[in-house]
């Protein structure tokens, strides 16, 4: 098990700051397309980089490629070709993270429709 200790669990530290990096980056990004850039005047709209069914379909489909990845991984540790249990359990990790921003995504969506269907016309 010499993979636990030495060089292999630096990189594996290294690894989990990257993610955690692009974690931060990502949330950083959301809650300006959320609230909009203040400094350069992007309102939300602007900041998807186009229409909001393609910034939609982009996310989704990025979303899939994630659980894609994280089921192969998983798949490809069960038959012996990986040995890293840290890589399959980021992969696992960062797909249910993926899934669970969705999920919040669709909520507040949801709840954006229903409230417009309850306004008077």
């Amino acid at each position: 098990m010499s993979g636990i200790s030495g060089i292999g669990a630096a990189s594996g530290v290294h690894e989990i700051m990257a993610l955690r990096q692009q974690i931060i980056g990502k949330s950083q990004v959301l809650q300006q397309v959320h609230t909009g850039d203040a400094a350069t005047g992007i309102a939300p709209s602007d900041a998807a980089g186009g229409s909001f069914t393609g910034a939609l379909k982009s996310a989704l489909d990025n979303v899939n490629q994630t659980q894609s990845h994280a089921e192969a991984i998983t798949n490809a540790y069960e038959t012996g070709q990986v040995t890293d249990v840290a890589q399959v359990m980021l992969a696992r990790q960062q797909s249910s993270v993926a899934f669970e921003a969705t999920l919040q995504v669709r909520n507040k969506l949801l709840s954006a429709y229903q409230d417009i269907m309850k306004l008077g016309v």
